[in-house]
C-alpha cells in the first residue's frame, strides 16, 4: 500500500441527510484553507465503479442476493481506493469522500443482516489497515431524512426498501459511532442547514489543530 500522506474524511448517513449539499461546503471550507483535495463518492469514483454503481442501485424483477450486492461493493471500493484515493493520499491530499466501509457495515450489515465478521473479512482484504481519519456521521430521523429523499427524484433500488431497513441502517451507523469515537463525529442534520454547517466547520476546525 502506498504511504498515507494525506487525510481521509468519510460523510457517512442514511437517506436525505443532506450529504451531497454538506460535501459542497466541506470542498469550500477546503478551498478557503488553501488544502488540495480529491472529491469522490462511493459506490463509485472511476468508470469502472461507476458501471457497479449502476448495477446496485436499478430496480430490476430478479432480487440481488445480499451476497452479491455486498461483494459487488466490495469490487467497486476495490477499483476506487486504486485509481482515486490511494494516490490522493499519497499526493498529500485530503480525500473526502461520500460514504465508505462504514456504509457496508451500515447497509449490508445492519441493514441486510450479513456478518460482520463476513464484511471484515471483505474490508481487510481490500483495503488492508486503511481507516477514515474523520467520518462526520449526518444524523436525522428515518421518516425526516426519507420526506426528503423522495421529494428530491425517483427512488432507486435502496430508498424503496421498507422504513424499518432503515431504522435498522441509521442504528448501525449510531452504534459504530460509539463504538469508533475518535473517529466518528455526529452531527445533527435535523436542525437549519445554517446550524448544521456551522457544527461541521467547528469539527474540521478542531481536525485541523490536532494534526
Amino acid at each position: 500500500m502506498n504511504k498515507i500522506l494525506g487525510k481521509f474524511i468519510t460523510i457517512e448517513g442514511v437517506e436525505g441527510v443532506g450529504k451531497t449539499t454538506n460535501m459542497i461546503f466541506i470542498e469550500e471550507w477546503l478551498k478557503k484553507k488553501n488544502i488540495k483535495y480529491t472529491s469522490t463518492r462511493e459506490p463509485g469514483g472511476t468508470p469502472m465503479a461507476e458501471s457497479i454503481r449502476d448495477l446496485l442501485l436499478a430496480t430490476r424483477d430478479e432480487v440481488m442476493h445480499e451476497n452479491t450486492e455486498l461483494l459487488l461493493m466490495f469490487a467497486s471500493r476495490a477499483q476506487h481506493l486504486a485509481e482515486v484515493i490511494l494516490p490522493g493520499l499519497s499526493r498529500g491530499e485530503w480525500v473526502l469522500c461520500d460514504r465508505f466501509t462504514d456504509a457496508s457495515y451500515a447497509y449490508q450489515g445492519g441493514g441486510r443482516g450479513v456478518s460482520f465478521k463476513k464484511i471484515s473479512i471483505l474490508e481487510h482484504l481490500v483495503q488492508d489497515n486503511l481507516r477514515p481519519d474523520l467520518t462526520l456521521l449526518l444524523d436525522i430521523p428515518v421518516n425526516q431524512g426519507l420526506k426528503r429523499a423522495l421529494n428530491r427524484s425517483k427512488p432507486d433500488r435502496f430508498e424503496q426498501e421498507k422504513i424499518e431497513f432503515f431504522e435498522r441502517v441509521r442504528s448501525s451507523y449510531l452504534l459504530r459511532s460509539v463504538e469508533f469515537s475518535s473517529q466518528y463525529k455526529v452531527i445533527n442534520a435535523s436542525n437549519t442547514l445554517k446550524k448544521v454547517q456551522l457544527e461541521i466547520e467547528n469539527v474540521l476546525e478542531n481536525f485541523l489543530r490536532e494534526f
